[in-house]
């Protein structure tokens, strides 16, 4: 099963597990790194032990980078905060969580879970290899497993945003100042340096001709740069946001369209007006959502022959949201849960009156208009 993250592999404690196309590669490489240390340091073994040994203590690691996200997904969760989902990738791994932490404490607490999870596995593999001295192979994956780990456990620790260290720094700046935003621009910018420092390591590997740690570190510290100017991004478009709710954005007029139209006759609907997204009725009644991106689904060929009501959101799955829905907590659950519009709607006594239509591209043009209203002021 294909998703945006990558391949879904399976679902541990409710949170789906992802391997991003980039991991293919970086086990590869792994398990060549390590059946090479294998042949090293163990030349009285076999080529298919050293390429074994190889394979098992990449999938060991992997599994241990698991364990390190589950720590953060389970404090998370602990919070109330939704974990979506755990994504294995190049450099590691990435737990997606709806929403930021609300206090100091919770975002430390959830921090450093990570690196304390990795120091435990580092302290259980060192040992193995205490308890079975006489095990050579069993001894050696353990001992490469307690290294890899402990070294995962202390760059993790770097107070560089968004390695674990980083926002555990986050962490400390927001309760000492109790401003969000200020610490995250601090941590940001820590986060920054720390990144230009991998990339000058890497420049440096390569003058002296270590393509290896130069391709590695400076492809770390590149991502860790996009991922902290990220961050600030977000903590910039919170402030834009802020102040703003649903209805300040939401579009009054709410197309209407019958479940027994033809998906022909919506696509000529859909051309003649530009507007993406459309109730549907039935006997005056609404029973569902219609848009663009349910339309492009179903082969153009097909269109005669299904109509609205086949292919529509029912009604009982429809997100919805109130007009004094603060907008960047709108935003977030647009995001998490992967929809491009949700209905405006209020609740009286004769029951739910959907008001207006609020879409993202809608929220994506007051952050773009209050950004450029800023860049305006500021150069005056």
């Amino acid at each position: 099963m294909f998703q945006s993250q990558g391949i879904r592999i399976g679902r541990i404690l409710g949170i789906p597990i992802y391997l991003d196309l980039s991991w293919i590669l970086v086990f590869g490489l792994i398990t060549f790194s390590q059946s090479s240390f294998f042949a090293q340091q163990h030349p009285h073994w076999t080529g298919p032990q050293h390429w074994t040994l190889g394979v098992v203590t990449s999938i060991l690691f992997f599994s241990s980078v698991v364990f390190h996200e589950l720590a953060h997904s389970v404090v998370a969760q602990h919070y109330k905060i939704k974990v979506l989902s755990i994504t294995l990738f190049l450099f590691g791994g990435l737990a997606r969580i709806a929403r930021d932490p609300s206090q100091a404490i919770q975002e430390f607490n959830i921090a450093v879970a990570g690196p304390l999870a990795s120091g435990f596995l580092a302290g259980v593999f060192y040992g193995v290899t205490l308890l079975f001295p006489d095990s050579e192979m069993l001894g050696a994956v353990a001992s490469q497993l307690a290294l890899t780990n402990g070294m995962l456990a202390l760059f993790n620790l770097l107070p560089g945003f968004p390695l674990d260290g980083g926002r555990v720094f986050r962490a400390m700046v927001w309760g000492a100042t109790k401003d969000f935003a200020r610490a995250t621009r601090v941590a940001g910018a820590s986060g920054k340096l720390i990144a230009f420092g991998l990339i000058s390591l890497g420049v440096w590997s390569a003058l002296r001709s270590d393509w290896v740690t130069a391709l590695w570190t400076g492809f770390l510290g590149w991502f860790l740069l996009n991922a902290a100017q990220a961050s600030v991004a977000q903590v910039t478009i919170q402030e834009m946001l802020a102040g703003l709710c649903a209805s300040d954005v939401m579009n009054q007029e709410v197309p209407i369209i019958p479940a027994n139209m033809s998906l022909e006759e919506y696509s000529g609907e859909v051309l003649r007006t530009g507007r993406r997204v459309h109730l549907v009725t039935m006997d005056d009644r609404l029973v569902g959502l219609m848009n663009v991106g349910a339309l492009s689904n179903i082969p153009r060929e097909d269109w005669n022959m299904n109509s609205v009501q086949a292919v529509m959101v029912p009604r009982e799955k429809i997100l919805w949201a109130a007009p004094d829905e603060p907008l960047q907590r709108l935003l977030e659950r647009l995001i998490a849960a992967d929809v491009n519009q949700m209905p405006v709607v209020t609740q009286l006594e004769e029951g739910a009156h959907i008001v207006g239509m609020v879409t993202r591209e809608a929220i994506l043009r007051v952050i773009q208009t209050r950004s450029e209203l800023g860049a305006a002021l500021t150069s005056r």
